[in-house]
């Protein structure tokens, strides 16, 4: 499999995760989550599977062997993720750990796997005795990992003595606009909720050319980030369904077809009209083994499915399994441009593009965002706002 087919299908699985996440999590509230930094925490665990268990984990990624996610993973994290801040691109940090119990040695494969492609920094600890101090080392690395936005990525009483793995991936990210927002220009105006009523919200505005692109029954933004000096484009998009109540059914209309977001970004600048944009700063954390359950993925949180057996050497691996796997992401969004993080710890059809040479784009209502490298296709963000002045 190639690695944009690959990308493509790593997509589509961050759509379907996105919906299950917004429907079950935050059906009436701000969201975002990193699909990308579930995707490798996923796919660390099935390179430490075999059987059943491993099918599954495969068949949920949409990929056909572990050697397409190992192949995937070094590239996002040598050439998709590299910080770009020193050449005048975004700052970013893609870091991987794995915490394992000091009485159970890697097996020399997986090990070898985790510190070359995976770049996971290894660490083993004693989760019989210091439970409590373990928790504390994971989330002083999450709080280093992604600047301090995220301070704690594992709760209280979440590992105890029968804890033997920690697995977790830091996704952080900032970027400038290419052509950043005048404060002076920011006014409040009216931003319509889901329930039919309305609040007095900061929203930007700029006179300039955007890319829009205007489809039956939604419009989609694309704003740029400064470009350091190699060929990586991030943007962000934004999704704005035409009806003010029209984000739960646009999600829906998301999933109904593969590629979608390939298919649907704006290729060309228009004058625009009306163009404001709401401030928001979100911070959102779940607990992501449900989500991944409730679509399917239910063998690597089982006994049954012939457990992780390819990471340690233990004559009870058989035995183990994931019982959780925790996420938190943040975003904040402004004139200057965009502070992310994320953590996670264990062609055209069926459309009718509709141009314009003059287009509104009045974000006063719920919409979609999505964060992504343009050149790859990578996404790295998904979320939603529902409410810009809940953080």
């Amino acid at each position: 499999m190639d690695l944009g087919e690959l990308i493509s299908n790593q997509n589509d699985v961050s759509l379907i995760l996105a919906k299950q996440v917004i429907s079950t999590e935050a059906e009436e509230s701000n969201c975002v989550f990193s699909p990308l930094s579930l995707h490798v925490v996923l796919g660390l665990i099935a390179a430490g599977s075999k059987g059943p268990t491993q099918d599954q984990l495969l068949s949920f990624l949409r990929s056909k062997s572990t050697d397409d996610l190992n192949s995937l993973t070094s590239h996002l994290v040598n050439v998709v993720f590299a910080d770009g801040s020193s050449s005048g691109g975004p700052r970013l940090s893609f870091a991987n750990g794995v915490w394992v119990d000091q009485s159970l040695p890697f097996k020399p494969s997986f090990k070898e796997l985790a510190d070359t492609v995976y770049k996971a920094a290894s660490t083993q600890v004693d989760f019989q005795n210091k439970p409590v101090e373990v928790v504390n080392e994971v989330n002083s690395w999450a709080e280093r990992e992604t600047s301090g936005l995220i301070k704690e990525i594992l709760p209280p009483n979440s590992v105890d003595d029968t804890t033997r793995l920690i697995f977790a991936n830091a996704l952080y990210f900032k970027g400038f606009w290419l052509k950043k927002f005048d404060e002076s220009m920011t006014k409040e105006h009216d931003f319509h909720l889901l329930n039919g009523s309305s609040i007095k919200v900061p929203f930007m505005t700029s006179n300039k050319k955007q890319y829009i692109s205007a489809y039956d029954g939604f419009k989609v933004l694309r704003l740029s980030y400064k470009q350091g000096e190699d060929e990586r484009q991030f943007s962000m998009y934004f999704f704005l369904p035409d009806a003010k109540d029209g984000l739960p059914a646009f999600v829906d209309k998301v999933n109904s077809e593969r590629g979608f977001l390939d298919n649907h970004l704006p290729r060309s600048k228009v004058e625009v009209l009306h163009f404001l944009i709401p401030k928001f700063k979100i911070s959102f954390g779940f607990e992501a083994s449900q989500a991944v359950m409730q679509l399917g993925l239910e063998l690597p949180f089982s006994t049954r499915g012939g457990g992780l057996t390819e990471m340690v050497d233990c004559l009870v691996s058989q035995n183990f399994h994931v019982s959780r796997i925790y996420h938190k992401s943040f975003v904040e969004l402004n004139e200057e441009g965009t502070e992310a993080a994320a953590l996670t710890a264990a062609k055209g059809t069926g459309f009718c593009l509709r141009i314009y040479n003059k287009l509104d784009f009045v974000a006063d209502h719920p919409f979609l965002f999505v964060i992504r490298e343009d050149t790859s296709g990578v996404v790295q963000f998904i979320g939603t706002v529902v409410n810009p002045l809940v953080s």
